[in-house]
């Protein structure tokens, strides 16, 4: 349930610190993992989502970009640096509110990873392929993939208050 509720969105809310204090920001994301998996359309049923149970199956990743040279790609950039991000759709009923809730660390992608984060992001996103001006843009803009170390799936769908959660083996280093 945790990879199809990161799958059937696209946006998420990044949370970090830098020198000014707390901020956070809205980035479009596409999610991919250390293993092929099918990524469910957004209006798919989580049980109709082959491979996405609630141990992920893999290491998730979350791909986005934003360039270096804003707040908080800056921060991003940190060594060291931590975010927290939170995944839900607007305009949700309280009954029905599904969303993630996560921490993890952020790291810039070049050469190969580049290449294949860039796939996962285009394929969630095809309209960026579709423009000449807007893939160019992206295409020197900064690539970024967030690697979690703990999420939260809360799903009152399934009872008010249920949760799940996923976390990363002590010990395991990033991919």
């Amino acid at each position: 349930m945790i990879r199809w509720a990161l799958a059937a969105h696209t946006t998420l809310t990044l949370a970090y610190v830098d020198e000014g204090g707390p901020q956070a920001c809205a980035v479009l994301y596409a999610t991919g993992g250390t293993t092929a998996s099918s990524s469910p359309a957004p209006d798919q049923a989580p049980d109709s989502a082959p491979g996405h149970g609630p141990d992920l199956g893999s290491e998730p990743a979350l791909y986005f970009v934003t360039a270096t040279t804003t707040r908080h790609g800056r921060a991003l950039a940190e060594p060291d640096a931590r975010v927290a991000f939170t995944v839900q759709r607007d305009g949700q009923e309280w009954g029905e509110l599904t969303g993630i809730q996560g921490r993890g660390r952020c790291r810039i992608l070049a050469g190969a990873e580049r290449a294949a984060g860039w796939r996962v992001y285009t394929e969630r996103f095809p309209f960026v392929e579709q423009s000449d001006r807007l893939r160019d843009a992206l295409e020197r803009t900064t690539l970024w993939e967030l690697r979690p170390d703990w999420l939260r799936l809360i799903d009152n769908g399934q009872g008010f208050g249920h949760k799940e959660e996923w976390q990363r083996p002590e010990g395991q280093p990033l991919s």
